[in-house]
């Protein structure tokens, strides 16, 4: 018998948010993934744990047929999709909405190159754990 082990993760509650001096109520995440496993889970723990809305987009062209129509706070996208992937859809919400922060998840640090213009705001690195989440939301939205 193999038995395998996860380590508890610890829900951040929203007692904890107002502890730590900022509120993300009414605020909105634009999730741009293509693997609907990855982006139901984001949603997931933005919404359990930190009580965040979000809204998914399965890549960049979606991403910003949505930006065009709804306001959002945040926007969180993979590098690796299809039609449109994170260097084009950060180049094309800087360009468009210079305000809204934007972060890049990867799997791989070589993914993005330190030098390329513009810069996102963030990072995840998957597999990503709640407490990064936190630290991004932290700096970004408070």
């Amino acid at each position: 018998m193999i038995k395998i082990g996860f380590q508890p993760i610890r829900l951040i509650s929203k007692n904890d948010l107002d502890d730590m001096g900022y509120s993300l109520r009414n605020k909105k995440v634009l999730i741009v993934e293509d693997n609907p496993n990855m982006s139901n889970l984001l949603s997931d723990i933005l919404l359990q744990c930190f009580d965040l809305k979000s809204q998914k987009a399965q890549d960049g062209e979606e991403a910003l047929a949505i930006l065009n129509k709804e306001t959002f706070d945040l926007v969180i996208t993979d590098l690796m999709m299809p039609k449109m992937d994170g260097h084009e859809l950060l180049r094309a919400v800087k360009q468009n909405f210079p305000q809204l922060p934007i972060v890049l998840i990867t799997g791989y640090e070589a993914e993005y190159d330190p030098e390329e213009e513009p810069k996102p705001d963030g990072f995840l690195l998957k597999p990503f754990k709640v407490q990064q989440i936190n630290e991004l939301l932290r700096g970004l939205l408070s």
